[in-house]
This record gives structure tokens, sequence and C-alpha cells, in this order.
């Protein structure tokens, strides 16, 4: 009998800013030897970790937000923090973006100095050498969730081998920072207009996964960040998004999501757990 995949929480952010040209946001590739996603353009982000969870020292270190509403905006009883934690983590993880306060003001890294600092930060967290609450302590942060809007949640369906239970925000790009990948799970980053990402993608150019390019999608005609965070405020009831995976005769899947003919069917009878990538 075939093990069930666990299904592990995660945060993804999506980065925003006003580029010369209009809104753009942040995209890292991942590493094509990776067996999540490999090759896939993704958002910052990844899975839960013990450390995002509430203790008294994440309280400390936190502004803009509790449990209690965090936990509400998500609609579960307890530990909505952690995501937004989360979201804040592998953001400074993956894109070396940290949306954190210090002296009541936003981090700047623009010093070269402070810069390189933060990158040996980023290195220990990323390794499991230090954690996030330890960086803020020694350097007198807070972690600015009030800078994250909650806006879609999606669940990875039954077939890949790596299943995820995603909550995805968009965040202001902090002034003074300059995103980049890691060099290690991502290999190549850009700062992109949605509309192009999705032409590229269209193209095939520029691979995505569908819950990247349907998080895109509303951001197409959207022409600044003030506009993105409107939209993010305006957000209210957001559904959980389960896709079904349907395998063809000739082994290839298809994806369909609520709503779709043969939704009902296929997600009552999914492939076997590993079957796809």
């Amino acid at each position: 009998m075939t093990a069930a995949i666990e299904v592990r929480p995660a945060a993804t952010v999506m980065l925003v800013r006003d580029g010369e040209f209009g809104l753009e946001t942040f995209m890292l590739r991942r590493n094509p030897k990776s067996e999540f996603v490999p090759g896939q353009f993704v958002f910052p982000g990844g899975a839960l970790d013990v450390n995002d969870q509430g203790n008294a020292e994440l309280d400390l270190i936190t502004v803009g937000l509790d449990d209690i509403e965090a936990s509400k905006q998500l609609g579960i009883e307890s530990g909505g923090l952690a995501y937004w934690v989360a979201a804040v983590r592998e953001c400074f993880e993956e894109a070396g973006t940290l949306l954190a306060r210090i002296d009541g003001e936003d981090l700047a890294l623009a010093d070269p100095h402070v810069h390189d600092q933060f990158q040996v930060h980023r290195e220990a967290i990323y390794s499991g050498k230090r954690t996030v609450a330890e960086m803020c302590r020694d350097e007198s942060l807070t972690l600015n969730l009030d800078a994250l809007r909650y806006v879609s949640h999606w669940i990875t369906p039954i077939g890949p081998t790596k299943r995820f239970d995603t909550r995805f925000f968009v965040a202001r790009s902090p002034e003074g920072q300059r995103a980049a990948h890691d060099g290690g799970e991502t290999v190549e980053s850009c700062w992109i207009a949605p509309k192009e990402a999705m032409k590229l993608h269209h193209a095939g150019k520029f691979e995505m996964i569908l819950p990247t390019v349907a998080n895109l999608e509303p951001l197409v005609d959207m022409n600044s960040v003030d506009e993105v965070m409107r939209w993010a405020n305006e957000l209210s009831d957001i559904p959980e998004i389960l896709p079904a995976i349907v395998i063809a005769s000739d082994g290839s899947p298809t994806v369909l999501l609520p709503g779709d003919a043969g939704y009902e069917d296929a997600l009552s009878q999914p492939p076997p757990p590993g079957s796809t990538r």
C-alpha cells in the first residue's frame, strides 16, 4: 500500500514594486535539479518551520498582527501567525529581502557593510545555524507583519511527491533593499511586469505552475503597488483551492479546478500519491 504524502503548511510572498514602466513583481527560477517544480519561475516561499511557531520570543519581535487576528484572517482556530512569520523568513532566505523595522523605521540595507552583515544572517538562517528570532534580538529588529496582505489559498493536488497547503501574500518591496536569488534552491531572479511574465509564459519562455499563474493574473491590469494593496485590502472570504489531476490513457496529466467539468469525479478518484511530479 502506497503511503500518503504529507501536506505541509507553507507561505509564499509576491513582492511588488513600482518600476520605471509600471508595476513589477519579483520572481525566482528554481534550480533545474530540484525535486519540486524544477526550472519553474516562482515567488519566494516555502514550508513553515518549527521556529515560525508562536512562542514568547516571537511575540516580542513581531509587530502589526497577533495570532488571534492572523488566525481569523486564515479561517483557522490558532497558529495563523506562523504563516506570516514564515512568509517573512522565506522572503529573506530566498530573496534576501527582510520585511522588518528598526527604531520605528523600515529596515534599509543600502549601506554595503550592513548589506553584507545581513547576508551573513541570511545564510545562517537558511542553514539552520540560527533563527529569525535570534537575528532580531541581536539587531534590535521587529518583523513588519503589517506589510503583508493575505490574498489566496492553494493546496497541491494528490499526485505530486511533495504537497503543500500554501497561503499566498503580497507585500511592497522595502526601499533600500536589493532582492536576489540564493544561488542554491534558486538560480535566477528578475523583476518583471506581471503582463510580461504572462506573455512569456504563454509563449513557452517563462515556465510557471498553475498557482503562480493564477496569482499573477489579478495583477496584470494593475499599474502600481498602491493599486495592488488596495485590491488586497478589499479581499474577503478567500476560498481554499484544491486542484484535481486526471491522468489520460497516454499518461499525460490534466489539472482541473473547482467548477470545471469533471472536477468532482477527478477529486473522488485521484491518482495514487507520488504518481505525478
